[in-house]
């Protein structure tokens, strides 16, 4: 089986798993996402490195949900320095300086992604997120459980969330073999980390349908009358989501 071919049947795997066998939690995890939205509260999203992307996926685009606060710290993404980003994230206390600038609050959800789920500062970013009252969902890879944590106490994300939703990628990420040394390439936390994410928020969607709410969603800027359902929706949030 060529490497192409080897990496569908992986992602095929994960996906699979996260269908089978996370329905439950993936739905706890909406009706905390739905609570809050429900009390006029946020979704706030939180990611570092690769898992960033979790925050750009959910704000501000076509068939996303309006009330979401990406938490964008450009320290730990990857266009500031890649290695950077990786020391912050081991970096016990960074979390908080991050959160604090935030009103997160008892109405609100975290939405955090990590796949190792052993560094700090995703860990205390739902940590000062409880603190501050808010529920807290996490999305991470249950293989690395039995991996050692970084953590000063030596936690793992979920260990700390209210709800944790497996991603079901393997540790190490990379899927296919690649080099004669057994060295593999075809990550495949993305993929997962971003369905479930979606999952999540149809989830809230439809828990706010059955209560007899409408969920406010963006449309795609490139549909008719998009433009003005749009722009009544960052009129609502601008003053709550900096980043619009």
């Amino acid at each position: 089986m060529g490497f192409v071919d080897q990496y569908y049947c992986a992602v095929e795997s994960v996906i699979s798993g996260i269908v089978a066998e996370e329905r439950a939690s993936i739905k706890r995890a909406g009706d905390l996402v739905a609570t809050s939205l429900s009390r006029g509260g946020m979704l706030y999203v939180f990611g570092c490195g690769h898992s960033h992307m979790l925050e750009e996926e959910l704000f501000y685009r076509a068939g996303g949900l309006a009330p979401v606060c990406p938490m964008f710290d450009t320290a730990t993404m990857l266009h500031e320095g890649a290695a950077k980003s990786s020391q912050l994230e081991r970096r016990s206390g960074y979390a908080e300086l991050v959160a604090r600038r935030y009103p997160m609050g008892a109405d609100d959800c975290l939405l955090v992604a990590s796949t190792s789920g052993i560094n700090p500062l995703t860990i205390e970013m739902a940590q000062t997120a409880k603190e501050m009252g808010a529920a807290t969902v996490g999305i991470s890879s249950f293989a690395y459980r039995e991996k050692p944590s970084r953590h000063p106490d030596g936690l793992h994300l979920p260990d700390v969330c209210d709800v944790c939703v497996d991603n079901h990628v393997a540790v190490g990420d990379a899927s296919v073999p690649v080099r004669s040394d057994g060295t593999k390439a075809g990550p495949t936390s993305s993929i997962a980390t971003l369905l479930i994410a979606n999952l999540i928020a149809l989830e809230a969607c439809e828990r706010l349908r059955v209560s007899g709410a409408e969920p406010e969603v963006f449309l795609s800027g490139n549909c008719e009358g998009s433009d003005e359902h749009n722009a009544e929706l960052v009129r609502r949030y601008s003053l709550r989501v900096r980043s619009l």
